[in-house]
C-alpha cells in the first residue's frame, strides 16, 4: 500500500486524467451598436474578445443605425420611395463590412437573403402590420451583425461559430417587450449552447428571443444587455462584460456635465438604481440575472479598452452618500382623481389591475385622499417605440375616475448610500435646485435614491447644479 499522502495524490491525478483539465474562467462579452458599426469597429471588438481565452460567448447588437431604420420600416407608414431609401441605407451598412471581409460568396448570399426578407416584410407592414411582424422585422439587424462578426473572427483565424439565440432565449408572446422564461432559458442554454464553449467562441444575438411557438420576439429597446446577462446566468459564467462607447459608468451623463467622471467600482444596488433611473450605459433589467448569481459586471469602452472602466460588484470598498445623478427624459405624469377614493378600499387595486392588464409598469407614486399621481416611463416603450399609453387604457381609467395626462417631464434621481438615514440630505438636494419647480418627490422607499420630476426644459440645468453641488471634485 502507498503512504497515505501519496495515495491521495495519486487519486487526485487519476481524477484529473478522467475529468480532463480544470475549466478556466468563462466570460460573456456584449458589444453595443456603435461597437459593431463598421469593419474597423468590429476588428477592435475582435481584439478585445481574443485578448484572453476566457471570453467564450459574444453577444452583439445590430450595427449602429440599423435598428432605427428597421423600426421605421416596421411601422408601415413609409411611402414606397422612403422604403427604398431605408433599404439602400441598410444594404450600404452591410456592404461596407462585407467588402472589408473580401465579400465571401456564402456570406454575401446569406446577407442578401436577409435584406430581401426585410424588404418583403416592410411591404407587408404597409398593408397589415402587427406586433409579431414588427418583431420579426426589427430582429434582422442582430442576425446580420452576428453573421458578419462570425466571419470576421474566422477570417482572423479564430474558431468562432454563429448561434441563433432564439434556440435558447425563450420568452412569452408579448411582442415588442417580451418577458424571458428564466428556467426554460437555463435548460435550453445547457442543452444547446454549453457544449460549444470548450472548442468555440460562440457569437450570438442580443435583444431577440422566441416564444414557445418559435415566433421571434424582442426584449424592448436596449435589451441586448439583458440578453447577455440572461445567458451569463443560464451558463453559470464567472464574469459579464458590457462594451459600449464610454469607459465605464459616470457620475452623470458627461454630455451634460463636463466634470462628470468614471466610477471605478459600484455596488449592484447602486448600479441597478442608476440603470432604472436613466443611466444609458446599462439596460434597467441587465443586473437582475447578475445579482441572482453574483456575477461581477465590467463596463468599458470598445474604442478605448485600455482606459479601464467600472466594475459592478455585490459589495464595494467605498459607499459614499452621493454616488451619481441620473436623468430619464420623456416621462408621463398620470393624475387620477375621484371623490370615491375618500375612505374607500380597492381604488388603487383597480388602477393597478388595469395597468397590469395592459402591461404598464408604474415608477413613482404619490397619493392624497381623493387623487393618486403616478409616473410612467415612455422611454421604456416597446421595440418599435409605441406609447405606453393607449386609448384602451385611458378609456378604462376614465370609466371610474377623472384622468389628467401630463408630458414634457423628466425624472432626476440622486443615487447613493444610506440616503434616508442621514440628516440633512433633503436640504442639500433641494437647496441646489431651489430655483426650479420640483414635483413628485419620492424619498425613503430606498436608501439608495431620492428622485423627483422637473420640467423637461429644466432637466439639464438641474442635473448640472446637483452634480456641481454634491459630486464635484
Amino acid at each position: 500500500f502507498l503512504p497515505h499522502k501519496l495515495h491521495l495524490r495519486c487519486i487526485s491525478l487519476l481524477y484529473l486524467l478522467i475529468q480532463g483539465e480544470p475549466v478556466s474562467k468563462v466570460t460573456v462579452a456584449k458589444f453595443g451598436g456603435t461597437s459593431v458599426a463598421d469593419a474597423e469597429a468590429m476588428r477592435r471588438c475582435a481584439a478585445i474578445v481574443t485578448q484572453t481565452a476566457n471570453t467564450r460567448v459574444v453577444v452583439l447588437s445590430a450595427s449602429s443605425g440599423v435598428t432605427n431604420l428597421l423600426v421605421d420600416l416596421a411601422r408601415g407608414t413609409l411611402s414606397a420611395a422612403e422604403q427604398e431609401i431605408h433599404l439602400k441605407k441598410l444594404k450600404s451598412i452591410q456592404d461596407n463590412i462585407l467588402n472589408e471581409l473580401g465579400t465571401p460568396a456564402p456570406l454575401r448570399q446569406t446577407i442578401d437573403g436577409i435584406l430581401k426578407e426585410i424588404a418583403d416584410m416592410a411591404r407587408q407592414a404597409t398593408q397589415n402590420s402587427d406586433a409579431a411582424l414588427e418583431d420579426r422585422l426589427v430582429a434582422q439587424g442582430e442576425l446580420m451583425s452576428t453573421r458578419l462578426f462570425t466571419e470576421m473572427m474566422n477570417h482572423l483565424g479564430y474558431k468562432a461559430v454563429w448561434f441563433d439565440v432564439r434556440k435558447v432565449m425563450r420568452t412569452d408572446s408579448r411582442f415588442g417587450r417580451a418577458t424571458p422564461a428564466i428556467e426554460a432559458i437555463h435548460n435550453l442554454a445547457q442543452q444547446e449552447m454549453a457544449g460549444l464553449l470548450k472548442d468555440h467562441i460562440v457569437i450570438t444575438q442580443g435583444f431577440i428571443g422566441a416564444n414557445a411557438d418559435g415566433q421571434t420576439t424582442t426584449l424592448g429597446r436596449g435589451g441586448s444587455d439583458f440578453s447577455a446577462a440572461l445567458l451569463a446566468e443560464a451558463l453559470g459564467v464567472d464574469e459579464l462584460e458590457i462594451w459600449t462607447d464610454v469607459p465605464g459608468i459616470y457620475t452623470t451623463d458627461p454630455r451634460l456635465v463636463k466634470e462628470a467622471h468614471p466610477i471605478p467600482e459600484i455596488s449592484f444596488s447602486e448600479a441597478a438604481e442608476m440603470a432604472t433611473f436613466g443611466a444609458k450605459v446599462l439596460h434597467p433589467a441587465t443586473l437582475q440575472p447578475a445579482v441572482r448569481k453574483g456575477i461581477p459586471v465590467f463596463v468599458g469602452s470598445s474604442k478605448e479598452p485600455a482606459a479601464g472602466g467600472t466594475w459592478v460588484r455585490e459589495t464595494t470598498e467605498s459607499n459614499p452618500l452621493f454616488r451619481a445623478v441620473a436623468l430619464r427624459r420623456n416621462q408621463i405624469l398620470l393624475t387620477l382623481h375621484s371623490p370615491n377614493m375618500l375612505h374607500a378600499c380597492g381604488f388603487l387595486a383597480q388602477v393597478f389591475s388595469i395597468l397590469a392588464k395592459h402591461g404598464i409598469s408604474v415608477d413613482l407614486i404619490t397619493t392624497s385622499e381623493v387623487s393618486v399621481a403616478i409616473t410612467l416611463d415612455q422611454t421604456g416603450s416597446s421595440s418599435t417605440g409605441r406609447s405606453v399609453l393607449n386609448d384602451g387604457v385611458l378609456d378604462e381609467l376614465n370609466a371610474f375616475c377623472k384622468v389628467k395626462v401630463e408630458t414634457d417631464l423628466a425624472l432626476v434621481a440622486l443615487i447613493g448610500n444610506r440616503m434616508s438615514e442621514v440628516n440633512g440630505v433633503g436640504t442639500q438636494v433641494f437647496d441646489a435646485v431651489s430655483e426650479h419647480n420640483v414635483r413628485m418627490i419620492c424619498y425613503g422607499a430606498s436608501t439608495h435614491n431620492l428622485c423627483f420630476l422637473v420640467p423637461e426644459s429644466d432637466a439639464s440645468l438641474v442635473v448640472q447644479k446637483l452634480h456641481q453641488r454634491l459630486l464635484g471634485k
